[in-house]
């Protein structure tokens, strides 16, 4: 079984983001939004030339999915208006789930706003976990969009978060949105300066003293922290910090790496078991590389191309999703899988 770790709804039927317009327009003196209608029929249409047809042509699975990270946008608006906004957009992904069980699985986006505490968070949260069925949720270390207000993942300002997430014994993966900063383009910037700064800052501090099961998946490969691993170690020995072989027990890297190369080096570098198959597909990259004739994201090919034993290689697929993400063990178990 191959089990992709990182989807996002990126092919959401137009309604959804005419939805959000309308919120937006709404802040300068519109009326309302509300959300047209969205039929199964829509829904279906959205997946199967995209993310279903992806599944079968490149033999994987089941992908944990999201709504689309680069709309979370938590820095537009107040948390009112973040709060519809993640809604609409979790409830969407607990239709596509309904309709599709064996292909996707859900994990949520949280209603996030700059300077906002997290009751709100906690609340949509547990009504994800236990109401919809999702088995984690993307946390946004930088609700600014690319200022930094936030405190630190560290810091006991998210602590209310992190308490939940334990209760619930579901992970998060830590995912910026889009950054309204014009020094960072979203992807190609945000998104690994997030990547990187949060392995930075666990560094930092005893998080996971306080939170000794609490789980993070980094992204992306980890940002630039597998490339820079002698870095890390060596500013972990110099701060008197403990070794980073302690931060594995708690910390997770995605396989969405585009190139043999990178992923070559993010499994000699980082252990097998703290990594798990990923691709964002349809995401960030979405072209064919003209070097290979395969699609960038096509991350399968890069991991089935590794030296590694079967046994490895099964981990990486399947086995390391499952024991990060215990309530996806659980429903595959009750599947007989």
């Amino acid at each position: 079984m191959i089990i992709d770790c990182h989807g996002h709804y990126t092919t959401a039927p137009p309604q959804l983001q005419q939805f959000r317009q309308a919120q937006i327009a709404s802040l300068k003196g519109g009326p309302k939004a509300i959300l047209a209608g969205i039929s199964n029929d829509e829904i279906r249409s959205s997946l199967e030339s995209a993310q279903l047809k992806f599944q079968r042509e490149r033999g994987t699975d089941m992908t944990i999915f999201s709504p689309r990270a680069s709309a979370m946008g938590h820095h537009i608006g107040n948390d009112e208006i973040s709060a519809e906004w993640t809604l609409a957009c979790n409830d969407l992904i607990a239709r596509v789930v309904k309709l599709y069980p064996d292909n996707f699985v859900g994990v949520a986006q949280l209603p996030q706003s700059p300077g906002v505490g997290n009751d709100r968070v906690v609340a949509e949260l547990e009504r994800c976990v236990t109401e919809l069925g999702f088995i984690g949720c993307n946390l946004n270390p930088d609700p600014s969009g690319g200022h930094w207000t936030a405190p630190p993942l560290t810091d006991p300002f998210w602590y209310p978060v992190y308490e939940k997430m334990v209760e619930l014994d579901v992970p998060a993966m830590v995912h910026v949105s889009a950054s309204c900063n014009p020094a960072f383009h979203a992807t190609g910037a945000h998104y690994i300066n997030a990547d990187t700064t949060a392995f930075m800052q666990f560094i930092q501090a005893d998080l996971f003293k306080e939170f000794p099961t609490l789980r993070f998946i980094i992204p992306h490969g980890g940002g630039a922290v597998p490339y820079h691993w002698g870095r890390y170690r060596g500013l972990a020995q110099d701060m008197k910090r403990p070794s980073l072989s302690e931060l594995l027990q708690n910390v997770y890297f995605d396989t969405c790496v585009y190139h043999q190369a990178g992923i070559d080096l993010l499994t000699e570098v980082i252990p097998v078991k703290n990594i798990l198959f990923g691709s964002e597909m349809v995401g960030a990259v979405r072209g064919i590389d003209p070097s290979t004739g395969h699609y960038y994201d096509d991350t399968r090919r890069y991991v089935e191309s590794l030296p590694l034993s079967d046994a490895e290689k099964k981990a990486i697929f399947s086995e390391n999703a499952r024991r990060v993400f215990p309530r996806l063990d659980a429903k595959l178990r009750k599947r007989g899988l």
